[in-house]
């Protein structure tokens, strides 16, 4: 079984490494054209998930500050 083919049963794509290095939203893009019912979740590395399965479910992980934090 690859982790791009076949996974509890479905085929499919199961991981896009392309997506490495682009922004966020490029990345759903192409996530989205390969699984169009993926429901996309974002957050930071190291963050704390759940470990329960969903097949729907693709998590993109960050760690870049793109801006400037300021206060206001």
């Amino acid at each position: 079984m690859s982790s791009s083919t076949e996974a509890a049963g479905e085929c499919g794509k199961t991981a896009w490494p392309e997506v490495v290095g682009l922004s966020i939203e490029e990345a759903k893009k192409v996530i989205l054209k390969d699984k169009p019912d993926a429901d996309i979740v974002v957050l930071p590395i190291g963050a704390p998930v759940t470990k329960d399965f969903r097949p729907n479910r693709v998590r993109i992980f960050v760690d870049t500050v793109a801006e400037t934090p300021h206060v206001g």
